[in-house]
């Protein structure tokens, strides 16, 4: 070799940093509330995961409740919107409502984000439009399909919500091992309860304590949007 890559004495060059931008910023918080969930965020963390100061983040994100509202939407860019099918529109509603609630659940308890809030980013208005869209094309009058789709996101986001408190209970246990293990002791809590005080739980406890999340879930799902029939204005 006839040349050194650097002169004597000099220090190699440090790696240029990741350039700070909104998008990698919200991209970097999804991916610590994926693994810690959203208490693991603060812009203190994210500062450090790019190495540099909390103040830099500032310029980008003016807090972490601005954070949270970006985080949730750029959730919401991973749900795919089908084109309308009008004679599928209560299926459609369905598949849209599924596929949201497996990317909050996928993202750990950022659902949390959005109880009590109203998501208004393009993401999330993309989906809300197709959903009131399908609604309307089923002949839902526009204030009942309004309110519908007002109901519909909060059975969404609360189930997600709920399932990842019953996930960091499990702590690392395999879902499945944590649902039954709850199901087992709920099933033997019921059966011993006095018949002649709780007849109806007593007598149905296999009903009660049956059925995974997913299943619960669906049913659920069924009759918030079997029940629009009951307004529709023409034959779906």
């Amino acid at each position: 070799m006839t040349e050194l890559p650097w002169p004597p004495g000099a220090r190699p060059a440090r790696p240029a940093k990741t350039p700070l931008a909104r998008g990698p910023i919200v991209r970097t918080a999804l991916r610590i509330v994926r693994d810690e969930g959203v208490d693991a965020v603060s812009m203190r963390r994210l500062a450090a995961e790019f190495d540099t100061g909390p103040s830099s983040l500032y310029a980008h994100v003016r807090n972490k409740d601005e954070l949270l509202q970006l985080m949730f939407d750029e959730m919401c860019g991973e749900v795919g919107v089908p084109e309308l099918d009008p004679p599928r529109w209560k299926e459609q509603i369905k598949e849209l409502a599924r596929a949201g609630h497996a990317a909050m659940v996928s993202y750990n308890d950022l659902a949390r984000a959005a109880l009590a809030t109203i998501p208004s980013g393009p993401n999330a208005l993309r989906i809300s439009d197709a959903m009131l869209g399908m609604a309307l094309a089923g002949g839902v009058p526009s204030r009942i399909a309004a309110l519908a789709l007002d109901r519909i996101f909060l059975y969404i986001t609360a189930d997600a919500y709920e399932f990842s408190i019953w996930r960091r209970q499990a702590a690392g246990a395999a879902k499945q091992t944590f649902v039954d293990s709850i199901s087992d002791r709920y099933l033997g809590y019921l059966r011993r309860l006095p018949p002649a005080d709780y007849p109806n739980l007593v007598a149905h406890a296999d009903d009660l304590v049956g059925g995974g999340p997913e299943a619960r879930f669906d049913l659920g799902l069924e009759l918030l949007v079997d029940g629009l029939d009951k307004y529709t204005t023409k034959s779906a």
